[in-house]
């Protein structure tokens, strides 16, 4: 039993070691057999099959952190560049998910059940009812615009058919899933973490990398689910965030809470005000006809 624990730490060791470095100091070089002469290369200009491939996949579930940290500081050789790994990842994800042909989303009746239950809910009344309840039509019917393809009873107009059109196509190829969200999660680390100086590009890569990681577990979701759930949950995807925070920055567990609760506010007004403003256009646009 004692031989058991000594061993088990010295692999915990080993593999906190391997975090850290991104590789193996201990490692054998060992000589390739010829036999694999046959294959050798046949992969390599392949992005999702190649040796840079498999290591960002494998590095992202391991030492996404790390990983990151690597990346940033110039380690660009050894792993897939972060919007090419977004478009591979969440192309892979959206085929796999319109494969197993996951529920629909929420229908108007639903959405205009839940307005109804946050008016209930606020216990305003006159005035301030009525602009409570314009404001959340206004953003109940951006999120119906941004995906529109998922609603066709709300499909009216050419311009409408037209836009869920594309809007579907483009969902097919799981472009929707990470623009909007990459977008919305760059600019919220980017405001976050300022104070570390870092310009915009270092989290535009770890943006891009943390969505990634995030498409590993909603396939993982996707694939015990039989396709009836795409989602993760908010309080795994603010723990992997903490995650890759800690291991990145290289700050206290406490910091990297702070940092990644900081992150999710952000997010949040930042989705609400996008929202909002696209309402407002269409309503903007529907009262000029």
């Amino acid at each position: 039993m004692r031989k058991l624990l000594l061993r088990a730490k010295v692999r915990i060791r080993a593999f906190r070691i391997w975090q850290q470095l991104g590789y193996n100091p201990w490692r054998k070089t060992r000589e390739k057999k010829s036999g694999r002469d046959f294959y050798k290369g046949a992969f390599d200009s392949i992005p999702f099959l190649n040796d840079d491939a498999k290591r960002t996949f494998s590095h992202l579930l391991l030492r996404p952190g790390y990983m990151i940290r690597d990346y940033i500081r110039g380690d660009h050789e050894r792993y897939l560049a972060p919007l090419t790994a977004l478009i591979i990842f969440y192309a892979f994800f959206a085929l796999v998910s319109a494969v197993l042909q996951p529920v629909q989303h929420q229908t108007e009746s639903s959405a205009n059940a839940i307005v109804d239950k946050v008016v209930e809910a606020s216990e305003v009344t006159g005035r301030e009812e009525t602009l409570l309840v314009n404001m959340l039509q206004l953003l109940q019917r951006g999120y119906i615009l941004l995906t529109l393809d998922k609603h066709p009873e709300e499909v009216d107009t050419r311009g409408e058919t037209a836009l869920a059109a594309l809007l579907g196509t483009l969902r097919s190829q799981g472009i929707p899933l990470f623009i909007g969200k990459f977008l919305l999660l760059w600019l919220s680390m980017a405001f976050v973490l300022r104070r570390y100086k870092m310009g915009m590009s270092a989290p535009a890569a770890a943006a891009a990398y943390v969505l990634c990681q995030f498409s590993f577990f909603m396939l993982f979701a996707v694939l015990l689910t039989w396709g009836e759930s795409q989602s993760i949950g908010l309080s795994v995807m603010l723990l992997l965030l903490m995650i890759d925070l800690h291991q990145w920055l290289g700050v206290s567990w406490k910091k990297s809470f702070s940092l990644t609760f900081k992150t999710g506010i952000v997010y949040g007004i930042l989705f609400i005000i996008f929202v909002l403003l696209v309402g407002i256009i269409v309503a903007f646009i529907a009262w000029n006809k």
